[in-house]
């Protein structure tokens, strides 16, 4: 029997927040050894639960979930979606324009396939949650990625999102709030961002996951409430604000002038039946979950457990010699700079897999987030405020004496 290759649509896709230094913490997990994971926003193994009102509607309604759905989702679940994002402005949001997923990872897949042929591109940011990159990628799309400005907080640096504009262009894609920095987008940026949708032609798809898991007073805004003749794809769900992420139970919201997105949205619908529909148990609580948005709010408040895990790592981070990191404002991650001329690095995979050998801590090089210098690398702040302190003085005394060659 001839040798089974993967298929040649899959050459250029990568996605590193489970790449080559994953790997090799499994090799060395089944080894026997113990690895600090700082790799990936999943909440549960660090003591969070999801909300009791949630589960319990899940256990009530488990009995009543056991058919398909409608290929867009339960229209229940769908009418509770709308309303969320009515409330935050976004006009015109019906039913028929919402389609729930098994995550967002799914939908991101989904609105890509459905949108670009060969050659066509995408403006993604830089650093990205690499999803896109890879989702891109694989439709046969091309990411271009555009620069986030660390010195600005790491704000979308809107001339070289002008710059990188072809005839080929066919959307932007902003996260907001940001994976992997942890930024908050304003009114005045994302105001910016839609007169460049406007001037080019533009969709714009805006993933809004962590819109609930705000620090220090702030608000977001989504941009569909600010440019409602824009073609926007708005992302969002319960993984991340109800501590469910394993549920997987996403969505997407289609706003602006749908009239012009008739074909789009005949793709979508295909894609959708041809998937039959998204997790209808997970479905099942998306009403009652959005009826509970205060349930974790208090951990991102001072005092609460998440508030006081991003204080202890900038705080960690920033009094280890060689590192710096921007405070982030939302979410879970941060994006710390590492000086490569006091430690010669040229390779941050090697980096962060010399890292794991030495102290058995797991964490992401920051090209792995399509960031094009090997000089940062991403933190999960979700163990105990103990724990990532732990984690960082192991890390202060691995840069004491690391160096590469």
């Amino acid at each position: 029997m001839l040798r089974i290759k993967k298929s040649s649509k899959l050459n250029g896709v990568a996605y590193e927040v489970r790449g080559r230094v994953v790997a090799q913490a499994g090799e060395m997990e089944a080894a026997g050894e113990k690895i600090v994971k700082l790799n990936i926003g999943n909440p549960a193994p660090f003591g969070f639960e999801t909300p009791a009102p949630v589960l319990e509607a899940m256990k009530r309604r488990l009995e009543l979930s056991e058919g398909y759905s409608e290929s867009r989702g339960v229209l229940e679940a769908r009418e509770a979606i709308a309303a969320y994002h009515r409330n935050k402005g976004i006009e015109g949001v019906h039913t028929d324009c919402i389609y729930t997923g098994n995550g967002c990872s799914e939908l991101i897949n989904m609105c890509m396939q459905a949108l670009l042929d060969d050659g066509d591109e995408v403006l993604i940011p830089s650093p990205d949650y690499p999803l896109w990159t890879a989702s891109v990628t694989l439709a046969g799309g091309k990411a271009v990625h555009y620069v986030c400005d660390e010195q600005s907080d790491w704000m979308p640096d809107l001339a070289d999102m002008r710059r990188k504009i072809t005839s080929r262009t066919r959307a932007i894609v902003i996260i907001n709030p940001n994976n992997p920095t942890g930024a908050n987008y304003g009114v005045e940026i994302l105001n910016q961002i839609a007169d460049l949708a406007r001037e080019f032609g533009l969709m714009i798809f805006s993933d809004e996951i962590y819109d609930r898991l705000l620090m220090d007073n702030l608000e977001h805004i989504s941009i569909a409430s600010l440019c409602p003749d824009v073609l926007c794809v708005t992302f969002n769900g319960l993984s991340k604000s109800h501590l469910m992420a394993g549920f997987r139970c996403g969505w997407i919201v289609l706003s602006g002038p749908l009239d012009l997105a008739k074909d789009y949205r005949e793709g979508l619908d295909m894609l959708a039946s041809m998937r039959l529909c998204a997790n209808v148990p997970a479905q099942s609580i998306i009403p009652v979950a959005l009826d509970h948005l205060e349930e974790t709010r208090p951990l991102f408040q001072p005092g609460g457990r998440i508030y006081q895990q991003r204080e202890a790592i900038c705080e960690t981070i920033n009094s280890i010699d060689g590192l710096s990191v921007i405070r982030p404002r939302a979410a879970f991650y941060c994006f710390p700079r590492i000086d490569t001329q006091r430690f010669h690095i040229t390779d941050d995979e090697r980096f962060a897999i010399d890292f794991l050998k030495a102290e058995n801590i797991l964490l992401v090089q920051g090209t792995g987030f399509n960031w094009p210098s090997p000089d940062h690398f991403r933190i999960v702040f979700l163990p105990t405020e103990a724990e990532l302190r732990e984690a960082m003085e192991k890390l202060r005394r691995f840069l004491a004496s690391y160096q590469q060659n």
